[in-house]
Order: C-alpha cells, then sequence, then structure tokens
C-alpha cells in the first residue's frame, strides 16, 4: 500500500504554486519513498495532510475563494445538477448574469468548475466533488455554530436510527 502523499506531491503543482528547486524535490522525492514503504497503517496515512505540506497557502486561497456567499451559492446550484448555463446560474442565486459570469470565472481560473461550449452558449459543472464536500461541510459547521446545544438538522438522521 502507498501513502497518499505520493499523488499530492508528484502530481502536477497547480499554476500558481512556485516551481521546485532540485534539491527541494531531492527531499520530498526522499521524504515521499519513506512514506510508500510498506507498513500496516500505510492506509490510513495521510503525508498531504502535515501541518507543513506545500498546499496549505493554496488552501488558504481556495478559502479565501469560497469567502463570497455567491460563490457559494454557485457551488450549491452546480452539486444539485451536472452542469448549468450562466443565465440558470444567474436565476438560482438572484443575481445577474453578469456578476455570476465575473464570479465563474474565479471559479473556473481556481480549477472548481469546468465547462462546456454548445453553440454560443456555455455550460458549468465542477471538476471534483472537493469544492461541494467544502462547502457542505461549511455549512454544517454554521448549523452546529447556531444550533445552541441542540442536534443540527444534519444529525437527525441519526437520532432516527437510534
Amino acid at each position: 500500500m502507498r501513502c497518499r502523499c505520493d499523488e499530492a506531491k508528484h502530481s502536477a503543482a497547480p499554476p500558481s504554486w512556485p516551481s521546485r528547486t532540485a534539491r527541494s524535490c531531492d527531499a520530498e522525492d526522499q521524504q515521499a519513498r519513506a512514506c510508500n514503504n510498506l507498513r500496516m497503517d500505510a492506509d490510513t496515512q495521510m503525508c498531504g495532510l502535515d501541518p507543513d505540506n506545500q498546499y496549505v497557502e493554496l488552501a488558504v486561497e481556495v478559502f479565501g475563494l469560497l469567502a463570497d456567499a455567491t460563490r457559494v451559492r454557485i457551488i450549491l446550484a452546480l452539486r444539485g445538477s451536472d452542469e448549468l448555463s450562466v443565465n440558470r446560474l444567474a436565476e438560482s442565486v438572484g443575481k445577474s448574469p453578469a456578476a455570476v459570469s465575473q464570479h465563474l470565472a474565479k471559479l473556473r481560473m481556481a480549477r472548481i468548475v469546468s465547462t462546456r461550449q454548445d453553440g454560443q452558449r456555455v455550460f458549468y459543472r465542477l471538476e471534483n466533488e472537493h469544492a461541494s464536500q467544502l462547502v457542505s461541510d461549511a455549512i454544517f459547521q454554521a448549523e452546529h455554530s447556531v444550533a445552541d446545544g441542540r442536534l443540527p438538522a444534519h444529525h437527525h438522521h441519526e437520532r432516527e436510527r437510534a
């Protein structure tokens, strides 16, 4: 079994990330080889989630990008559909198509959404499930913040099973 850090450290780095020097790459390669040794707990290791991981700063940028209610609403609208046009997204989030287009451009640059063109129309979809999960988790945390000691709505299914 291999540690999950292997994929994160040696996949193509996002364009905003500075290129690695040969020296730092060698150190990362050594660490990756150490992580890839067969171990009993190799399937539970999360080397990519270490506090000193190279992607921490990029994660902060993702949080900053998602710190906008319109973008969160866009992601929520897209998670409920395979793909949507700018006009349909604008209706869903209650903003003008021009405003939504600006937000989508930022989400696209961050590779959170991708596009498909059909003639003059452009359709948007989530690039992967991670942004959707991040937004869902943030909303669940918000529910906990205002639950005042009660069980938040997203936990009600647990009470029903008990």
